[in-house]
């Protein structure tokens, strides 16, 4: 079943109504690092119910639900999309590795060698070392981190993730909006998740 902005608002005020929580969830994760926006919030929660994210990951600075603006532009989505709140965009990226250790992988850190992640997190971001997010390796599961609406994903961030993605610029303006950047590299990678299943 489908809702309307009204609708949605509506189960948003209820909050014996659950049903809508019971949706078959994509392998894709949502991290949201120091965005300060409250109604850019509200939009990827938004986008995130679109995407049928696994959970959506709040971190550091970003605001959380209960927020009269977030709970206005998300249309009620926050009460149907899985999300938590994390101090540090480590302790996220810990749960999610930990999450998708491997049977291997785990042997291996017990016999205290390098193991290798059962997840990818990529960072939607702009660096030396990022590829055109078209390029981008999106083997499920996989989870897109986006950062602050001025300063981006931190650089002891982006030293955590797997891989970097870039949306290329031709004009003057260096950046989109948060939530355009996520939709968009968010949307391409679920083409290729569903492409292949």
């Amino acid at each position: 079943m489908k809702l309307n902005a009204q609708q949605l608002r509506e189960n948003a005020k209820n909050d014996e109504n659950v049903e809508f929580k019971q949706v078959e969830r994509n392998n894709i994760y949502l991290l949201v690092e120091n965005v300060y926006d409250t109604y850019n919030i509200g939009g990827l929660f938004r986008l995130a119910d679109a995407l049928a994210v696994k959970k959506l990951y709040l971190i550091g600075d970003t605001e959380t639900p209960p927020n009269g603006r977030i709970l206005k532009a998300s249309i009620g989505t926050y009460k149907v999309v899985p999300w938590v709140y994390k101090k540090t965009t480590q302790e996220a990226i810990d749960e999610l590795r930990n999450v998708y250790k491997t049977g291997e992988n785990a042997l291996a850190e017990n016999r205290g060698e390098t193991k290798t992640s059962g997840i990818r997190i990529l960072a939607v971001e702009q660096a030396e070392n990022s590829v055109d997010y078209r390029e981008a390796d999106y083997t499920e599961p996989v989870a897109l981190l986006v950062g602050n609406e001025t300063y981006g994903v931190t650089e002891d961030t982006l030293k955590l993730v797997d891989q970097i993605v870039e949306i290329p610029m031709w004009g003057i303006n260096k950046s989109l909006n948060v939530i355009v950047s996520a939709a968009i590299v968010s949307y391409f990678a679920i083409g290729k998740i569903t492409s292949r299943g």
